[in-house]
C-alpha cells in the first residue's frame, strides 16, 4: 500500500483483495501492532460508525484514539490545513479524517509525515467501500462476476462503490435520476479499471434496468450531509429509486441488500427489505471496524 489512503484509486485489485483476507484474519485474532502508538480522529462532521469503529479498530490493535472535532481546530479557519498536518505529525502516529472537502484529505496526506485515512469526504467514502465487498466477499466467496445495483444519488459512496467495484472485477449498474449521475471523472476511472479486470459499468436512469438480475442491490440517503436544504424536492425526484419488495423481486432470488447507513426509512428503502432476509446492513457496519482495522494494520507495518 502507499503511504495513506486517500481514494480507492491508491489501491490495486490485488491490494484489496489482500485488505480482505487481513480483515478477515483480524476478526479472530489480536494484532497489537499499535501498542503505543495513537491515532487522531480529525472530523469535520458527525458520526456514529466511523467514529466508534476507527475507535475500537485502533484500540484493538493495541493503540489510543484522540478525537478532534470541528471546533477544537477549524482546519483551514483558525489554522491552514498544511500546518495542521505537519504539526499532528510530531505528536501522532495516523491520522482518520472525516471532511467535507475532499482537497482537505489530500492536503493532509500531503503535508503529514504519517498515514493519512480518508474517513469520509464529498467525494469518496473508501472505507465504506471496502466494507461492502467484504461483506460480499464473505456472504458470496467472490467478487468477480457479481453484478452491484446502486439506486440513488451518484454520490461520494457511489464514486468509492464504483471504483471498487471495476478494480474486483464485479459488474455495477448506477440507477439515478437525470442530472444527479456520479461525476464523469468517477465514471470514466472505473471504467478504465473495468476494462483491465473485465467488469462492466453502466449509468441508467431505469431504476428496474439496474436491479435486474443483481446479485447486489445497494441504496443510500437521498440527501447527503449539508444537502438537508434539498431533502424535500429530492424526495419527489427520487421516489421511483426507492428498494422495496416489488423492485428487489427483479434482482436475483438470493440477492444481499445493502446500505451504507443511516437510513432514512420509508424513503430510500422500506422498512421489511432493510429489516428483512436479504439485508445484509448489519454485516457490513461490522465489517467497517475490520476493514479499518485491516487498513490500519497494514499502514501501520508499512510506516
Amino acid at each position: 500500500m502507499k503511504k495513506d489512503l486517500v481514494s480507492i484509486s491508491d489501491l490495486s485489485g490485488e491490494e484489496i483483495k489482500e485488505l480482505f483476507k487481513t480483515a478477515i484474519d483480524v476478526k479472530h485474532k489480536q494484532m497489537e501492532v499499535a501498542r503505543g502508538k495513537t491515532l487522531v480522529l480529525v472530523f469535520e462532521k458527525p458520526s456514529l460508525r466511523t467514529r466508534v469503529t476507527f475507535s475500537v479498530a485502533f484500540f484493538q490493535l493495541g493503540g489510543q484514539v484522540l478525537y478532534l472535532a470541528p471546533a477544537d481546530i477549524g482546519l483551514g479557519k483558525r489554522e491552514s490545513v498544511p500546518d495542521v498536518a505537519r504539526n499532528l505529525s510530531r505528536w501522532v502516529n495516523a491520522i482518520s479524517a472525516r471532511t467535507f472537502a475532499h482537497k482537505t484529505v489530500e492536503d493532509l496526506a500531503k503535508y503529514a509525515d504519517t498515514p493519512v485515512v480518508n474517513a469520509l469526504s464529498d467525494a469518496e467514502h473508501p472505507c465504506q467501500a471496502l466494507a461492502d465487498f467484504l461483506t460480499i466477499y464473505e456472504h458470496k466467496g467472490k467478487t468477480e462476476g457479481l453484478k452491484m445495483a446502486f439506486l440513488g444519488d451518484g454520490n461520494n459512496v457511489a464514486h468509492s462503490l464504483m471504483l471498487t467495484a471495476a478494480k474486483v472485477g464485479a459488474n455495477m449498474a448506477v440507477g439515478c435520476p437525470k442530472g444527479y449521475e456520479p461525476k464523469p471523472e468517477f465514471v470514466e476511472k472505473a471504467k478504465e479499471d473495468a476494462r483491465k479486470s473485465g467488469a462492466e459499468l453502466v449509468i441508467t436512469s431505469d431504476p428496474k434496468e439496474a436491479v435486474k438480475g443483481a446479485d447486489v442491490v445497494y441504496t443510500d440517503v437521498w440527501a447527503s450531509m449539508g444537502q438537508e436544504d434539498e431533502a424535500a424536492a429530492r424526495k419527489k425526484i427520487f421516489a421511483p429509486y426507492q428498494v422495496n419488495a416489488e423492485l428487489l423481486k427483479l434482482a436475483k432470488s438470493d440477492a444481499l441488500v445493502e446500505h451504507c447507513l443511516p437510513a432514512h426509512r420509508g424513503d430510500e428503502i422500506t422498512d421489511d427489505v432493510l429489516d428483512g432476509p436479504h439485508s445484509v446492513v448489519l454485516d457490513e457496519a461490522e465489517n467497517r471496524l475490520h476493514i479499518q482495522k485491516a487498513i490500519l494494520y497494514k499502514l501501520l507495518a508499512r510506516n
